[in-house]
């Protein structure tokens, strides 16, 4: 993979490029892709944007998000522009299985791939060109760090500012994580000469739900939650027919995993949810415990040292036994 500083000055020649994200995007991965196609747009290139999968609701505000091809819904018209595709901009994930039923597509491409991602141990020999850097807050945080750097943050117009605004300050807890760094808060301000409205942003974020999500939440906090005090460790575990019936689309779970953490002693937590198809593991932390090489070592995934996900084959009960029993074998760390 070769540094991500070798496609600036080939910024300049327009292709057809296509960008995308891991599967169920979030506020960065979709604020990181947008913003990079009104970036792209106006240096003279045509982007696509495909997602691998639906996205939340509260994400369709941003602009151009209504042009954003949805894999699994529209495979033949996804296919279409991605044989197109020059270039493929990869943000937000750095193993292709993590576009889902997409990968297999992606591997076969002959065009130019390019990553932009801050997790941990990336795929590097699937990417051409990439940079991967842990130590960043976001993919947006690094979007704007190619923009800045390629010499072109005159570009940085409303519609790339808001974009991504709002992954920065999702991916750092509304800039509360040690990831904020002064370099964070330096993008910010030149965002804000944009002259955008952050209330808004954040409104749209985080008070944009329907009344049964928050019944939800009560009922899950209530019925669902256990706590293991001598580990330090607290666990909600979800069946599937408890998102029926409260009718729980995408995204409207998200940020539940981080409620248990307000608990005095609490170090890790963990969300558990049978999604029909496959049970989805998401993992927090306090302090030094690494969720990322405990969500790989158990669950077949990783993320970040504080925050990660995986999965499981098993059914939502076996699962859960194996989280208890994998609590216990780092119930040394915990402490």
């Amino acid at each position: 993979m070769r540094p991500i500083e070798d496609i600036y000055p080939l910024l300049a020649k327009p292709r057809k490029v296509v960008i995308t994200m891991h599967q169920k995007p979030d506020a960065d991965a979709m604020g990181s892709a947008l913003g990079l196609f009104h970036f792209l747009k106006q240096l003279g290139h045509t982007p696509t944007v495909i997602s691998p999968t639906n996205w939340a609701d509260w994400l369709k505000w941003m602009p151009a998000c209504s042009g954003v091809i949805d894999y699994e819904f529209s495979t033949e018209k996804a296919n279409a522009v991605l044989d197109q595709a020059e270039w493929l901009f990869c943000l937000d994930f750095n193993v292709l299985s993590r576009t889902r039923h997409m990968a297999q597509k992606l591997r076969k491409l002959t065009c130019e791939k390019i990553l932009i991602d801050h997790h941990q141990q990336p795929e590097s020999e699937s990417f051409t060109y990439g940079i991967s850097n842990t130590g960043k807050s976001s993919t947006c945080e690094m979007v704007y760090d190619l923009i800045a750097a390629s010499g072109h943050t005159g570009k940085i117009n409303q519609d790339v500012a808001v974009c991504l605004y709002a992954g920065v300050m999702s991916d750092t807890g509304s800039f509360r994580f040690p990831a904020a760094s002064a370099a964070v808060h330096r993008m910010v301000a030149v965002l804000k000469d944009t002259g955008f409205n952050h209330t808004k942003i954040h409104e749209d974020l985080f008070d944009n739900f329907l009344e049964n999500r928050l019944r939800f939440f009560g009922y899950v906090l209530q019925t669902k939650m256990e706590i293991y005090y001598e580990h330090n460790t607290a666990l909600i575990a979800i069946p599937w027919k408890d998102l029926v019936r409260f009718e729980i689309k995408t995204g409207d779970t998200e940020g539940l995993v981080n409620f248990p953490l307000t608990i005095q002693g609490i170090r890790m937590a963990a969300l558990i949810i049978d999604r029909d198809e496959e049970v989805k593991c998401s993992f927090r932390s306090k302090g030094d415990f690494d969720v990322n090489t405990f969500a790989r070592k158990y669950f077949e995934g990783g993320g970040h040292f504080n925050a990660a996900g995986g999965r499981s084959s098993d059914t939502l009960e076996q699962t859960v036994q194996r989280f208890i029993q994998a609590v216990k074998e780092n119930s040394s760390q915990l402490q």
